[in-house]
């Protein structure tokens, strides 16, 4: 009687895990924001209309007690909250070339276009709102046709702090480019400090769910 020879083929699997190294990047990555608030440097444009930006921007980093520092193209504060890193900008390129540090400044920080939010004035909204969006035109402002044409997409997120038009015809430089009323003191504090919390809330739950908020926001 012969016996029979039989060959057994058994599976193996191997499961190959991602590097601690590609993980590490990838959580920082998500975790990691670029915050730009646009204005133009130099104490004649300092708390303008134009310059709300600039002004949303200081308060974030102050709020948590951080402080900015001259670097390239801008002046630069990172912030640490709840896990997650802000680079925080105001572009010293002046405001017609803001695309050039936003840009910069987002390829060295290897920050997703998504990650981003960009404070900025705008006319068309009245001062007692705010509009956060993820994409946009620049709606003719030049800071934000900038960094249009710079990156090549309008499709980034944008918080806009309404100023209002109350201007005579033919005055709409003298009206962005100057001071606050006195009158008006009193709602744009409360803007910028809704504005700071929504950067926040940007950064945790998200852009959609932060909008739903934001949006229906009015400030008396």
């Amino acid at each position: 009687m012969v016996a029979e020879n039989k060959t057994i083929f058994t599976e193996t699997y191997i499961f190959i895990s991602p590097s601690h190294t590609t993980l590490d990047y990838f959580c920082c990555a998500m975790n990691k924001f670029l915050i730009i608030g646009l204005g133009n440097i130099g104490e004649e444009y300092r708390h303008t209309r134009h310059n709300i930006g600039f002004d949303v921007v200081t308060a974030f980093v102050l709020r948590h007690n951080a402080f900015f520092k001259l670097d390239r193209l801008a002046e630069v504060a990172e912030v640490k909250w709840k896990g997650r890193t802000f680079i925080c900008i105001k572009p010293t390129t002046y405001m017609n070339l803001s695309g050039k540090a936003f840009k910069y400044w987002m390829d060295k920080e290897k920050i997703e276009l998504a990650n981003t939010l960009t404070i900025v004035d705008d006319l068309a909204l009245p001062l007692n709102k705010i509009r956060l969006r993820g994409s946009g035109s620049d709606a003719g402002h030049n800071g934000l046709k900038d960094i249009q044409l710079t990156l090549g997409t309008d499709q980034y997120p944008k918080l806009r702090f309404g100023i209002g038009n109350q201007y005579p015809k033919g005055r709409q430089v003298d009206f962005v480019l100057g001071r606050w009323l006195p009158e008006e003191q009193a709602i744009v504090q409360q803007k910028i400090d809704k504005s700071v919390e929504i950067i926040e809330s940007f950064a945790t739950i998200g852009l959609e769910k932060t909008m739903n908020t934001a949006n229906n926001m009015n400030f008396l």
